[in-house]
């Protein structure tokens, strides 16, 4: 049975994976919706655990992009046979124990271009808001309020080339 993960990415690394064929090495990090998830959010139903799951990775992909990176945030949405939770980890937190290939990715979230300057904010701020600051916190946060857009498999080439 596989298990639908989010895994943070970003546009350099998404080029790496349609070059390379695929996700790795392993283990990789990535967000489900689990227990805790359900638990936690029990009002809700699996189209909200999903966007909630969806949202984590996001922010997560905020430290993966690079200072030559366009600062879009990304997400790779795939099905993973192999996924387990990390040690001590709670919330949404997810270890792929396989490398994922390109034909496992079942689409792509993306910011788009009137995100980049909150995402360029944050991901200059995303050290700062990881040890607790408060006001780069917020600043992370506030790129929260763009939507990320939906792209099909066939459509990473372009993504990639823009």
């Amino acid at each position: 049975m596989s298990t639908r993960v989010y895994v943070p990415c970003s546009l350099s690394r998404l080029r790496g994976v349609l070059v390379s064929g695929g996700v790795g090495p392993v283990p990789i990090l990535a967000h489900a919706v689990t227990d805790d998830v359900r638990s936690a959010l029990a009002d809700l139903g699996e189209e909200e655990w999903e966007y909630a799951v969806l949202t984590a990775a996001a922010q997560d992909s905020l430290g993966l992009i690079g200072e030559d990176d366009t600062p879009r945030r990304v997400v790779l949405v795939a099905e993973a046979e192999s996924v387990s939770m990390l040690d001590g980890a709670e919330g949404s937190v997810v270890e792929i124990d396989e490398v994922l290939p390109l034909r496992k990715i079942v689409a792509v979230h993306v910011d788009s271009e009137d995100a980049v300057e909150a995402v360029s904010a944050a991901r200059d701020a995303w050290a700062a808001a990881d040890a607790g600051d408060a006001e780069a916190a917020r600043i992370v946060e506030r790129c929260a309020d763009h939507e990320l857009g939906w792209f099909a498999t066939q459509e990473i080439g372009e993504l990639v080339e823009e």
